[in-house]
């Protein structure tokens, strides 16, 4: 197996129950331009257990992405947000009835973009309030993604709403390569703290100076995509160690995320391919973790 994330000390604490070996994939529709039945086919034919996509609030679409879900034996979760371009007051109240409705839908799960880094700790621990209440009511989890702009853009930022409520994370952890300008090699112990309050991985490579590879495969990038592997082992051993299911959405983008040439603005690579790739690489760290 190869070298973990964490010293042998820590990753005791992530001993697990081999009954709870489990981890599920998501595709994301992010740049996809075909009909919703043909995406979800598509990632049903490329290996994936569901699919990730922003929730509906118009009822004929929530009615086609479920009848696409039942023919091809799918899961889902659904994606909501708060407006960052709204007064907080209003935010908070489109916020909690947005939820309320993606939750009626029943998804396995919501991955909540939240809050603002505009405002303030109270303002946006309200955001986080209100989805624990919904959560435990629906029983149903909502993940706050780790993301540039919103409460949990940086590490120190997040470790502070984690010490003062109960938060449930989507690690996203290519966001912080960026905002920290680094593979974070020195920052294993904060590390740590996120990886015990995530319980969904978004799974793309970020380097310093972007939040996107233009390939992943690319061999150049070989080094820190084995970074971004050894992070989200780490979170799958402490998931499994909950006795819960990992699961994992590969989220590489298309333009602007995706790198373009100059002029043509031809993608630099395929993105459908990249998010394959970087699902069959965790595929293979998986096997390895259980040899």
């Amino acid at each position: 197996m190869k070298k973990l994330l964490f010293p042998c000390f820590i990753l005791l604490f992530f001993h697990y129950s081999r009954a709870q070996e489990e981890v599920l994939f998501f595709q994301t529709n992010w740049g996809f331009s075909g009909k919703t039945i043909d995406f979800i086919k598509k990632a049903k034919d490329s290996g994936y257990d569901g699919i990730e996509v922003w929730a509906s609030n118009i009822p004929i679409q929530q009615k086609t992405i479920s009848q696409a879900l039942k023919m091809f034996d799918m899961k889902v979760i659904f994606l909501c947000g708060s407006n960052p371009n709204l007064p907080y007051e209003k935010s908070l109240e489109e916020y909690i009835g947005y939820l309320k409705n993606t939750l009626e839908q029943k998804p396995i799960a919501i991955n909540s973009h939240t809050g603002s880094d505009f405002y303030t700790f109270e303002q946006n621990m309200s955001f986080i309030s209100e989805a624990n209440k919904l959560s435990k009511s629906y029983n149903i989890p909502i993940y706050h993604e780790t993301h540039r702009g919103r409460f949990s853009y940086s590490i120190p930022e997040t470790i502070k709403f984690i010490e003062k409520n109960e938060i449930d994370l989507t690690l996203d952890v290519s966001h912080w390569m960026v905002v920290h300008e680094s593979l974070l090699n020195k920052q294993n112990e904060l590390l740590k703290m996120v990886i015990d309050n995530t319980n969904h991985i978004h799974a793309r490579v970020g380097f310093e100076e972007g939040p996107q590879v233009n390939d992943p495969k690319a061999p150049e990038w070989e080094k820190v995509v084995e970074r971004h592997l050894d992070i989200w082992e780490s979170v799958i051993l402490n998931i499994w160690n909950k006795k819960k299911v990992a699961t994992i959405t590969t989220e590489f983008g298309p333009p602007n995320y995706m790198p373009v040439e100059p002029i043509t603005l031809e993608p630099m690579s395929d993105q459908w391919q990249a998010n394959v790739f970087i699902m069959n690489s965790l595929k293979d760290r998986i096997q390895k973790i259980n040899k």
